[in-house]
């Protein structure tokens, strides 16, 4: 016998799918509340679309909205923000693990800002309460100055690694927290540039990809601004560069040439110590040549 709708008795069975349209049914796990303080909810679907990485993604991204984020530890601390492992993982799919570097900039009652206003010449604040507020250096002003940091940071990481240098790939930023690629060597953080004693062969390849990579950003008319051995990691073979929220642009900010200069001058003079021939103002001569 046939209900009025057409289907048997059998077919509405609350405890079976047979007869069902395969498009309304779906699997679903269960996922327990968290307990542990140092654990939380993957915050990726929860950030503005523009505020995840860019396209074509990495592998090794973690997308899942069951995923979670458990805080490893302090990687590294600095003046005006923090660096922690993160890993995030899904419970269900524990063989997609990934552990990145989380860059936290400090709420106000820590913080202290060192970065010159020189570096900010040329830029434009989202609005003009934002810029009140840096000048007056209230409460607010502080957070401000946090956000202002961490967003130029984030954009830089984007722009810079959509244009291929080597930088980390930039997973997410929500408020003050930048989420990126941790760059390792056999498992473990990669070196900073300045703690390494690469054989001259090494070393030459480290300087022809580092004024590559300054060839790059001046065409593109920026410049890093805080250049020097100990932001640049040595992974293996390759350099990565790091600390991208003093990036300035060349030509709008005043200082912009003497960045540059400066940017030069630290590079060449490590190079130099390590027993590579390399002149800064060669090379800042080589770059202006890009520039314009």
């Amino acid at each position: 016998m046939s209900t009025q709708d057409g289907f048997t008795p059998e077919q509405h069975d609350p405890g079976t799918t047979d007869g069902l349209d395969p498009s309304f049914v779906f699997d679903f796990a269960a996922y327990d509340d968290l307990a542990d303080p140092h654990q939380r909810w993957s915050t990726w679907l929860s950030v503005e679309p523009l505020c995840r990485g860019p396209e074509p993604r990495p592998d090794w991204l973690v997308t899942s909205q069951g995923a979670i984020d458990t805080d490893l530890g302090v990687l590294k601390t600095g003046k005006e923000a923090d660096v922690f492992l993160l890993e995030r993982a899904d419970p269900h799919e524990p063989e997609h693990a990934v552990v990145m570097a989380a860059k936290r900039y400090r709420g106000e009652e820590h913080r202290s800002f060192h970065r010159s206003t020189a570096y900010t010449e040329g830029r434009r604040m989202r609005n003009t309460r934002d810029a009140r507020a840096l000048s007056r250096k209230s409460a607010f002003g502080r957070s401000v100055a946090a956000g202002q940091w961490a967003w130029a940071e984030w954009q830089a990481l984007v722009r810079l690694h959509r244009l291929g240098a080597p930088v980390p790939y930039p997973v997410q930023i929500d408020g003050t927290e930048i989420l990126m690629e941790w760059v390792t060597v056999d498992g473990e953080t990669a070196p900073r540039l300045a703690q390494t004693r690469p054989d001259p062969e090494l070393l030459a390849s480290y300087y022809d990809q580092l004024r590559d990579t300054l060839v790059l950003l001046v065409q593109q008319g920026v410049v890093h601004g805080d250049l020097s051995p100990y932001n640049i990691l040595a992974a293996g073979e390759r350099l990565v560069v790091i600390d991208l929220p003093q990036v300035v642009d060349l030509v709008a900010n005043p200082a912009g040439m003497d960045f540059l200069l400066r940017d030069c001058t630290n590079v060449c003079g490590w190079f130099r110590s390590r027993g590579l021939a390399v002149d800064e103002q060669e090379l800042f001569g080589e770059l202006m040549a890009h520039a314009f």
